[in-house]
């Protein structure tokens, strides 16, 4: 068992928490069991490292099986060993070490997709987790995150899509007009999320969202530039009927990419 907290091998696991060293090592860190579980379901050839306490590997008993069955050695940490690795404060007796695996925005539109959602200097990483999480769920093909948002392995992100990073494409540092530009190229609509854009209901009134769709979601507070809506073909506000002064910007999007989820598939 790994039970000195200051070991170099533990410090250098802690270190992913920060964006420089998983730009130098090409890793990311990993916590909890759900998000080790999907990994391991998903994408277990990306797994470079998995640690775990005895009590959670007893409690997780089918995660020790998919552990097994993905050939990925489980190694013994104490509480304490585990804390210091961990990003939160309740890592729940699981932390792993993996590869980035970004996706090129080449490669997404290549696969002619029907919807895709595009974060243009979203930088909560509540957010931008928890868009990626309603993405995968409201089956869209793919995320894109331009070179101004948040990063995608920043652990906030990752604990917040709760495991969806490995069930679809994600794209990162891209080039927001060459994003556009080429999802225009192979015929997708382009809409963007914005306050002063027209009623949702209307775009969903006229037919609209049953089209090979991008969505546009921009910066918590400033929202998108006048320069981003005019490269765009639509913008649409989410409309509030009650007395909320705003809505969160995940929430929005979740609306809106589960609006056109509907209707591609009525």
């Amino acid at each position: 068992m790994l039970d000195n907290s200051r070991s170099p091998r533990v410090r250098a696991v802690a270190k992913l928490a920060k964006r420089d060293a998983r730009l130098e090592s090409g890793l990311f860190l990993l916590e909890g069991p759900q998000a080790v579980s999907e990994a391991l379901t998903f994408r277990p050839e990306l797994v470079v490292e998995l640690f775990a306490t005895p009590t959670a590997l007893d409690r997780y008993s089918d995660l020790a099986q998919k552990a097994v069955d993905a050939q990925v050695e489980v190694e013994f940490v104490s509480e304490e060993v585990l804390e210091a690795m961990a990003d939160t404060v309740t890592p729940q007796g699981f932390v792993a070490v993996c590869h980035q695996f970004p996706t090129s925005v080449k490669k997404i539109f290549n696969a002619e997709p029907k919807l895709v959602a595009i974060l243009e200097e979203v930088r909560d990483p509540g957010n931008a987790g928890t868009i990626i999480r309603a993405a995968d769920a409201a089956g869209a093909d793919a995320v894109i995150l331009t070179g101004r948002s948040v990063d995608l392995y920043n652990p906030k992100v990752i604990r917040s899509s709760t495991g969806s990073i490995f069930h679809l494409p994600v794209a990162i540092a891209a080039d927001l007009s060459d994003v556009l530009d080429r999802a225009r190229a192979a015929g997708l609509q382009l809409f963007a999320a914005d306050i002063k854009g027209s009623d949702l209901l209307t775009a969903r009134n006229e037919g609209l969202l049953a089209a090979p769709t991008v969505w546009l979601f921009g910066n918590e507070a400033r929202g998108l530039t006048d320069e981003d809506l005019a490269r765009v073909d639509r913008s649409v506000s989410v409309p509030i009927y009650g007395e909320a002064e705003s809505m969160n910007l995940a929430t929005a999007a979740s609306v809106c990419l589960y609006e056109s989820a509907f209707a591609q598939r009525a």
